[in-house]
Parts: structure tokens; sequence; C-alpha cells
């Protein structure tokens, strides 16, 4: 199975009737079954999240920022014109599936977690190119363990040509489209003996976007840590979080600017930031044939304390910032 460690018993779905959401109910069927013509399958009308929980070391349960993917999914939501959640419901789904699945939370210690999948479809016969009438909200989850086998070790990248997502399209909201566009130039640079690949900005091919599913950042040699801007960027909630410990915990500088990848040895240090990978350490980024490797190509000093204080928040071991953690 990969990334997830086994299945869960229990999810939860809610539907829309008339335009508005329903209340939904926990159930153990692991299959949807939806008609043929729904838009999903054709037209794309398609988003999700991904949060997790955590088990500390007492035994509770905490997750990290939820209030912000309610936030993200809704803006996703108004960009395919869909119907909004309403904030109960989007809860109400997180926590009972979190509940019923509690035995499923990996133990503190394992660097392990409950990744959680809010999801949401349009559905219903539609062959016209229009939004859905009908709609399906579903959350499920999965224990997972690290997302690239290895733990907190830097990885080496390499730029493409291939554009993730357009200037002013949908790179800002977390649609499936995204994901299925990013299939194809990862596959190759896997092929080519690489991580992943380093996305550029659609529009002039010069800026650093994303790494592969993740946000960029990068440490730079008068410790400055900047992340890019960019109307094709996924905002982060690990990034938004990470220029937080960044600058009011370890007292340093941040920046949202343009990271252009000719210069990218303006940086000691690089990662790539995300719910699924927290920190991934670039080892190197491979642009044109020519290699740029960051520090000693070793997980550096600043990126390994970021880690390590974000990884403490997560499991309880340090205080979070007010209102990061919600106990469960």
């Amino acid at each position: 199975m990969g990334y997830a460690l086994k299945e869960t018993e229990y999810r939860y779905r809610a539907y829309t009737k008339n335009g508005k959401w329903e209340k939904g109910s926990l159930t153990t069927d692991k299959y949807i079954s939806i008609h043929e013509g729904s838009n999903v399958f054709h037209y794309g009308q398609a988003l999700f999240e991904g949060l997790k929980a955590y088990r500390t070391k007492t035994g509770e349960i905490q997750l990290f920022r939820p209030d912000l993917n309610f936030i993200r999914i809704n803006e996703g939501l108004r960009r395919l014109v869909a119907p909004e959640l309403p904030e109960d419901l989007f809860f109400d789904g997180i926590l009972e599936v979190v509940k019923a699945n509690i035995d499923d939370i990996p133990e503190y210690g394992k660097g392990q977690s409950l990744y959680i999948r809010p999801f949401v479809i349009g559905q219903g016969m539609n062959l016209g190119v229009k939004p859905s009438d009908e709609y399906l909200f579903s959350v499920f989850c999965a224990p997972v363990g690290t997302y690239f086998a290895g733990g907190l070790e830097a990885l080496s990248f390499v730029t493409t040509d291939y554009d993730r997502a357009s200037a002013n399209g949908t790179g800002q909201v977390k649609v499936a489209g995204n994901y299925a566009a990013s299939l194809y130039p990862r596959s190759l640079a896997k092929k080519a003996g690489y991580a992943g690949v380093i996305y550029l900005d659609p529009l002039t091919h010069s800026k650093i976007d994303e790494v592969g599913a993740a946000n960029f950042f990068g440490i730079t040699h008068d410790n400055i840590l900047v992340t890019p801007v960019s109307s094709s960027i996924l905002p982060s909630i690990t990034k938004r979080s990470i220029l937080y410990i960044a600058e009011h915990m370890l007292g340093m500088e941040v920046e949202e600017r343009d990271c252009f990848i000719d210069n990218v040895d303006e940086f000691k240090e690089a990662g790539a930031c995300g719910t699924a990978a927290i920190i991934t350490p670039l080892k190197s980024i491979t642009h044109k044939g020519k290699v740029t490797q960051f520090g000693d190509g070793k997980v550096g000093p600043t990126i390994k304390k970021l880690y390590d204080i974000l990884v403490g928040i997560y499991y309880g071991d340090i205080e979070a910032p007010e209102g990061w953690i919600q106990k469960i």
C-alpha cells in the first residue's frame, strides 16, 4: 500500500440535496456508487484536503491546524463553483472518522500518524460542461509512515519543462487535476534517478514554483528563510507554519519573493514541505544539466531545527502557538 500502512474500517459520507449539504454519517462501505455521467469522471470537478491526527506521549489525540484545511477546501469549492461546506459538517466528518478509527492511530514514538483525507466530488448525470447538480463530501483515513522511505534525508531533484498548473489557473487550490498533471513528469524524473521534479513558473520557466506536490523554501547564506510567490502555488499549511516558526521561534528573517532558478546557489539549504512529507531536505537541484548542491549534500542545521520543532508540536512535545492544535 506504500505510504498508507493499512486501511481503516470507518469513513464519513454526506450529500447535497437541492444544492444544500445534508448531515452526514459514518459507513464501513469503502466503495462509492455513482452515475457514469458524473462530472468527476468527465470534467474533473474534484478536490481534496490532507491533514493528520497524532498521538502524544500521554496518549492524547490532536489535530494540527485543521481550521486552515477548512478555509482552504472552501476556497477550492468556490473555484470549482461547488457549494461550500458548512463548518459544522466539515469538522463533524473529521472528528467522527478519527474517533471511529482511534485504535488505528499509531503509537507515540514511531514517527507515524493518521492521515485524514476529506474530499468533494461532483456526481449525478451531467453531460453538459457545467457545475454538477449533486455533490458528495467524504472523509476517510489511514495510518501512515514516512512519505520517503529513508525518513529525514536530503534528496536530489531535477527541473522539468512540464507545468503542474497554469498561471491564474487552479494551482492555488487542491484540485485533483493538478496531481494528474504531475504524474508524467514525476515518472520521468524517477526513471532518471531523481526523487522528483522542481516545477518552474508556467509563464517564464525562470522561477521555482513547487517541488513535486510540496512547497519550496530555501535558507540563504545570510540566514534568511525564503519561499516563492506565484499565482500557481498551493498555499501550504506546513509552509505557513514553517515561516512562523523561523521568524518567531528561531529569530530568523523571512521573505516571500521570487526564487530564480539561475540564482538557486543563493541558498545554503533548501527543502520541500507539505502535510505528507512534512519537510524534505533537498540535496541538489539539476537544471539544464547543471547540478547545484546545497551545503555538504546532507540535512542542513536550520532545516533540522525546523523539522524538530514542527514534529515536536505535532506530537505534543513542544508547546504550540495559540490555536494551532485541536485536541480530540
